[in-house]
């Protein structure tokens, strides 16, 4: 059974810093490109960051500069080092297995169930 569980989400303030982590059930990084979308309320979804299991990452324009994904392939573990955060980053953060190297929801074999980040102002 394929798992994907997302923790460190949290509430902090304009210009601070989360790690998120995203435990995995074996064997994804080798068959997947994983990688981090969030979701804002009343927005759609959009992809953040992506990683290959060897690779170079890719990042979303917003991103670049002040997110960093990474990988744990013996531990199974994705990360997402977040700094410098502002209130749009605000939402919640999904840990996700892909098809193909595309951050796009469409092409997303199995999402986690979301960690919240909140920035406030």
């Amino acid at each position: 059974q394929v798992q994907l569980e997302e923790s460190g989400g949290g509430s902090v303030q304009t210009g601070g810093s989360l790690k998120l982590s995203c435990a995995t059930s074996g064997g994804l990084f080798s068959r997947y490109y994983m990688g981090w979308f969030r979701q804002a309320p009343g927005k759609e979804r959009e992809g953040v960051a992506g990683i290959p299991s060897n690779g170079v990452p890719t990042y979303a324009a917003y991103a670049k500069g002040r997110f960093t994904v990474s990988q744990d392939i013996a531990r199974n573990i994705l990360y997402l080092e977040m700094r410098d955060l502002k209130p749009e980053d605000t939402g919640m953060y999904y840990c996700a297995a892909m098809r193909r190297r595309q951050l796009s929801p469409r092409d997303v074999e199995y999402w986690g169930q979301g960690t919240q980040v909140t920035v406030s102002s």
